[in-house]
């Protein structure tokens, strides 16, 4: 039986808090080897605060599917 959108986005919260939890811990571990120069730092959290979408794009890709609709017409 093939999961229905809601039952996705329960999944995909559940494992969305962990991920960001480990996420933020590792980019506050990383800035205190990043040099203090403020175009250093800026460049960091630009990329540091927008990199966390990257592994969830294909995800929210899969969770707004309807198992409902064929793949053929698509």
């Amino acid at each position: 039986m093939p999961l229905r959108p809601r039952q996705k986005k329960l999944i995909i919260v559940l494992a969305f808090m962990p991920f960001l939890v480990i996420y933020i811990a590792g980019v506050l571990w990383i800035s205190d080897f990043v040099p203090t120069h403020w175009a250093v730092q800026l460049v960091f959290y630009i990329v540091a605060g927008m990199a966390w979408a990257v592994p969830l794009r294909p995800v929210m890709g899969w969770m707004n599917t309807d198992p409902t609709e064929s793949k053929a017409e698509s």
